[in-house]
């Protein structure tokens, strides 16, 4: 949001889940994470790139450790995330939107 950047693992714990993470919400467990300094820059160049403030970005990590893109949506849902970490995304919005970097 903003120039900053808020992120956290999701790990689907039943096979279900690793298929289809929205398959089994229940085998979940989240975690805050810090995303490897390419992916940072690359997330925050996307969003200049794109003209948008916001991103809710998908990645897939490997066992590898290697973060594979999937998507980004300008107007993704993030209060799940939110609540199951404590990031401060809501916080940051309105910080934004009432112009507090500015």
């Amino acid at each position: 949001m903003d120039g900053q950047i808020f992120a956290a693992e999701i790990h689907a714990d039943s096979e279900a889940g690793r298929i289809d993470w929205r398959s089994d919400y229940a085998s979940h467990t989240y975690k805050t994470c810090d995303p490897p300094p390419e992916v940072a820059t690359g997330v925050l160049h996307m969003l200049d790139q794109l003209g948008l403030p916001y991103g809710a970005f998908d990645f897939v990590v490997t066992p590898e450790r290697q973060w594979q893109f999937l998507e980004v949506n300008p107007s993704g849902q993030y209060g799940f995330i939110e609540q199951a970490t404590g990031l401060p995304i809501t916080a940051a919005i309105c910080d934004y939107l009432e112009g507090a970097g500015q």
